[in-house]
């Protein structure tokens, strides 16, 4: 693997080196990208594009220590995943465990209506499944991501990522058939420091990429 120069410029560039990680995947049978929302899309898309797949979003959402919300206790996904982090020397009430669930369950389902639109997500069982974000700090939300794209059953299921804490990669194995990171700096800190433009991403932007995106597969029939 050659260097990656860092930071990214942007995700889309990013993506574009992530897709160079990824060409032995190309012409498999099936193969899907599945990104997460909001930052993941625009590096899914340009993998997509660049392995003729399609591209579709698995939607997770952060539950965020109350008070300190930089902080993930855990993820949950659509089909009704959740996957909890050990934080030490924090603790959290069930009724503050509750609460911060219910906004993200709200706010998933939310997306999962904003995003698809009218169409229906694409059917994962049997296919070859590439799942992609921005980057992995703690991996709580892509462990979540990975958990509810195993329970549709695709055939082979890889995690790929532009930059990411070299020991989440690591343990994301036991999980994943395949661990894709193309970079892995330390000291790691954050996802966001890798990038020279991590601004967030909106929702009309990941609208966009995906209508995008489907119309190009409509059009080159792969």
């Amino acid at each position: 693997m050659r260097d990656v120069p860092l930071p990214f410029q942007d995700r889309r560039q990013a993506g574009r080196i992530l897709a160079e990680k990824l060409e032995h995947y190309r012409n498999r049978p099936g193969l899907l990208v599945l990104a997460l929302p909001r930052g993941g899309v625009a590096v899914g898309f340009e993998v997509a594009h660049a392995l003729q797949a399609p591209l579709d979003v698995v939607v997770v959402r952060k539950l965020g220590f109350p008070g300190h919300e930089e902080y993930a206790m855990g993820a949950i996904a659509s089909g009704g995943v959740c996957v909890m982090n050990r934080l030490p020397g924090l603790t959290v009430s069930p009724e503050d465990l509750a609460t911060v669930s219910a906004r993200e369950q709200a706010e998933l389902a939310r997306r999962e209506q904003l995003y698809r639109s009218r169409c229906a997500a694409i059917d994962i069982g049997g296919r070859t499944v590439i799942v992609v974000d921005d980057g992995l700090a703690t991996g709580s939300t892509m462990r979540a991501a990975v958990l509810a794209t195993r329970q549709q059953h695709p055939l082979h299921l890889a995690v790929a990522v532009p930059v990411g804490a070299e020991e989440t990669c690591q343990e994301l194995r036991d999980e994943a058939d395949e661990v894709i990171c193309v970079a892995t700096p330390r000291p790691f800190r954050a996802v966001g420091l890798w990038y020279e433009n991590f601004l967030q991403s909106s929702d009309d932007e990941v609208r966009t990429l995906l209508e995008e995106a489907r119309r190009e597969h409509a059009l080159t029939g792969h």
